[in-house]
């Protein structure tokens, strides 16, 4: 059976992407950050290091530097310590070695560093019951890195390791997009805020507290706009207002067709309407556009909806919008299917799923049901499990992409 839900009309995801991918383009400027505030920044230019690092030779061990000219079975005398940041600077002659601690200078004399566990004092001399090779347990200069080597480039999203690198070389400062302004808002008569109580056919507006996570997450700064109601004057003067502080503006529900779907003919009126409804479930309607110089999101509005068309179709858009070159999509992984999963063809579904590693072998199984209001079934989720549009039921034991939404398993 065909999925009922699916037509000819409807966008692949490939091609909504495209489509959307085509007009994200940045014109942001850039401004420079000190790098304890640039975490999920963006690079506006290739960084360079100015150092050597290390700058000079050192001990990757605590123990013993021994003299160039030792051989097996000398006792060098033990004439001086070289500690972290104190240095020796003394003269180190042959059958002659210093105490020595990790991270701690390496005199020119010495071309290797003997482990202390391999070494004992004895009235000032060292024996040596395992001896080390030429180099051994030494960093020269510029093993890590070399001066004027490309650090990173244009168009990097900063991870904790970069900002790491960066310091080691010296660099406190990081030039970088600006940051892009994304407003939000939900729509529907029935959401009402958390502190209230519920009477029958109200609920908690949980989507505005989503998609502030998630637009906090991708690095953009996110302006919660409230609750537009229902109503056309409404919808309009809300999406007009955004559109001249906000980059891209973002709403969820109200994209459907029913009597009280205001969002597409609106943005009809006042701005433009590039792509509506795509194949995928959940999140078929999705409506893309523009507002004077603001992009438009129109998102669903069930919970589950809102977060898989923000990772699949607005993500990407964002990315490229704060500059990055290449967009940092979830990993896509093989499991195997632990159940059977129903589908029917016509549609990409993206379902919920537990993935576990289950001696070297990953394995998956669903949340079970894969109704768009269980956001319960999505904070159980590890990875979505990836069905292509073609694709019917899927068989116990057969193997099946995902793609994971935390960083372990």
């Amino acid at each position: 059976m065909i999925d009922a839900c699916a037509n000819k009309e409807l966008l692949t995801l490939k091609q909504a992407l495209k489509l959307i991918l085509d007009v994200s383009n940045t014109t942001l400027g850039f401004e420079r950050v000190n790098i304890k505030n640039a975490r999920n920044r963006v690079l506006y230019e290739p960084i360079h290091s100015a150092i050597d690092v290390p700058s000079f030779r050192n001990s990757s061990m605590d123990g013993y530097a021994l003299h160039h000219s030792y051989t097996e079975g000398d006792k060098p005398s033990v004439v001086g310590t070289s500690w972290a940041g104190r240095p020796f600077l003394g003269d180190i002659k042959v059958n002659e070695c210093i105490r020595i601690f990790t991270g701690a200078f390496v005199p020119d004399q010495c071309d290797r560093v003997i482990m202390q566990e391999n070494a004992q004092q004895d009235k000032g001399q060292l024996k040596i019951s395992a001896p080390p090779l030429p180099h051994e347990n030494i960093r020269n200069i510029a093993s890590d890195t070399h001066k004027n080597q490309r650090l990173l480039n244009q168009g990097k999203r900063l991870k904790t390791a970069d900002l790491g690198l960066l310091a080691s070389c010296g660099i406190m400062e990081a030039p970088v997009f600006k940051r892009l302004t994304v407003g939000f808002f939900s729509t529907g008569d029935e959401l009402i805020p958390l502190g209230t109580a519920a009477n029958i056919g109200q609920i908690y507006d949980s989507n505005r507290y989503t998609l502030h996570a998630l637009l906090e997450e991708a690095g953009a700064i996110a302006i919660d706009m409230g609750v537009i109601k229902d109503e056309p004057e409404a919808v309009e003067k809300a999406l007009l207002s955004a559109s001249t502080s906000c980059d891209v503006i973002i709403t969820s529900g109200g994209v459907s067709v029913g009597e009280a779907d205001f969002i597409t003919p609106t943005l009809a009126k006042i701005g433009r309407v590039d792509a509506w409804k795509v194949a995928i479930k959940p999140g078929k309607p999705l409506v893309f556009g523009k507002v004077n110089n603001a992009l438009f999101f129109g998102l669903p509005g069930n919970p589950v909806s809102v977060m898989i068309t923000f990772q699949q179709i607005v993500l990407p858009s964002l990315q490229k919008l704060m500059g990055q070159h290449v967009q940092q999509q979830a990993m896509h992984l093989h499991a195997i299917c632990e159940e059977e999963i129903k589908k029917q063809p016509g549609r990409m579904e993206f379902q919920r799923g537990i993935a576990t590693n289950k001696n070297g072998q990953l394995t998956v199984r669903t949340t079970g049901d894969q109704s768009s209001h269980r956001l319960n079934s999505m904070s159980d989720a590890n990875c979505l499990i990836v069905l292509q549009q073609a694709d019917g039921n899927i068989a116990e034991g057969q193997t099946v992409n995902i793609q994971l939404l935390e960083n372990t398993l």
